[in-house]
């Protein structure tokens, strides 16, 4: 008999899966376009494919990172992850009550379900009522337990599929993005998109983390390009940090 192959901490994974609440098989998460359309939460902003996972990296909740590390590849696996190994317990000290003036100077028109972020917290409005908007600043999924059916399609083994795999995990797409290892430095040639969104300063500091432990590198450098578009601007220019 042929032993599975079976997933270890470090590796780095992609998984397929489809994530409901357990109380009423709700359907909060998927990497399936088909799932998410039928189930009405289809966001077309979002890239729907299968998932890179740093096994032991603490991007996903304990007990789902604990089932795929039991899982083996290529079969699908159902778990239910109680709330204690997810997103933890509801507190009550988290929801929290502001003035409708607050929102109406961001120019937010609060409504019950709306989620926000308010001084760097997520949150979600809960009521609005004479002038007063309660917010909560719970995960929405704390306090419910949850079910997962995943599958694990692959441990990538190849080093610069493995940093390709970090930068869709940490920035969302590695579209335009390019990886080469030199020894002991991997080398990250930047997308163009890099120079415009709001989001790759703080993805920065994750993929550099995330590469020197799951490559064991020393030094990660960035390369930014410039290329001259039209004939009156000015050359090309690149930089690197």
């Amino acid at each position: 008999m042929v032993k599975l192959m079976t997933v270890k901490k470090g590796d780095i994974v992609r998984i397929d899966y489809e994530a409901f609440v357990a109380e009423d098989n709700r359907l909060f998460d998927t990497t399936k376009e088909s799932a998410a359309q039928e189930a009405g939460i289809f966001d077309e902003k979002y890239r729907y494919a299968a998932m890179p996972v740093l096994i032991g990296g603490g991007k996903v909740f304990p007990g789902l990172e604990e089932a795929i590390m039991a899982a083996a590849v290529g079969e699908e696996t159902e778990v239910t992850v109680p709330y204690a190994e997810a997103a933890g317990e509801r507190d009550p000290k988290k929801v929290e009550t502001y003035p409708m003036r607050d929102f109406i100077k961001q120019e937010i028109q609060p409504y019950p379900g709306l989620e926000l972020t308010l001084g760097n917290r997520r949150a979600t409005i809960l009521t609005v009522s004479s002038g007063r908007v309660r917010v909560d600043f719970n995960n929405p999924l704390a306090g419910k337990d949850l079910v997962y059916k995943f599958t694990v399609n692959e441990v990538i083994e190849d080093p610069v599929q493995k940093a390709m795999a970090l930068i869709d995990l940490d920035f969302g797409n590695s579209d335009g993005f390019t990886a080469e290892l030199q020894g002991d430095k991997v080398v990250i040639t930047l997308s163009e998109v890099t120079k415009f969104d709001q989001s790759w300063p703080m993805a920065r500091f994750r993929l550099v983390s995330d590469l020197r432990e799951a490559l064991s590198v020393d030094t990660v450098e960035f390369v930014e390009v410039w290329s001259k578009v039209k004939a009156d601007e000015p050359a090309v220019e690149e930089s690197s940090e």
